[in-house]
């Protein structure tokens, strides 16, 4: 059953003026640790493309938090809400600390997509619950993580 979905989309122009005025420490607020290593990289190869990739990151970050009904307060966190590729290319959506806690105890999975053009990025999120009789309390399986 559908628990949430939410959506944002962000001026890439808006996030260039952001990166302009705070530089590093804006992706370092925004990003955890293993979506910081991919943003250097890409940054280093050409900046336009690491501006994308820091605006997609936030863009779904802040959809995820609209389909959870938190917004951007505990255990929601921007570093905490990590946007992965697996292999094929797909976006999922992992999870750490208490925001993963939180989010097994309810029951929950994620679904995102993330796209980008010229001057915008834009994501989409739908968050689903599992059935009140399949809901464990103890530990269920995390299925934002990839596999």
């Amino acid at each position: 059953m559908i628990f949430g979905i939410g959506t944002d989309i962000c001026d890439i122009r808006r996030m260039e003026a952001t990166w302009q005025r705070q530089g590093e420490r804006f992706a370092r607020k925004v990003l955890s640790d293993a979506e910081f290593l991919v943003w250097q990289k890409r940054s280093a190869r050409w900046p336009q493309r690491g501006l994308r990739y820091l605006a997609t990151r936030f863009s779904a970050k802040e959809a995820f938090s609209k389909a959870i009904g938190l917004g951007m307060r505990m255990p929601m966190t921007w570093r905490h809400c990590e946007i992965t590729n697996l292999a094929s290319g797909q976006p999922v959506i992992v999870l750490h600390g208490e925001l993963r806690t939180w989010f097994e105890a309810q029951g929950l999975r994620a679904h995102v997509t993330v796209t980008d053009e010229s001057d915008y990025a834009a994501s989409f999120v739908v968050i689903e619950r599992d059935a009140p009789d399949t809901v464990s309390t103890e530990n269920p399986p995390c299925t934002s993580t990839p596999p």
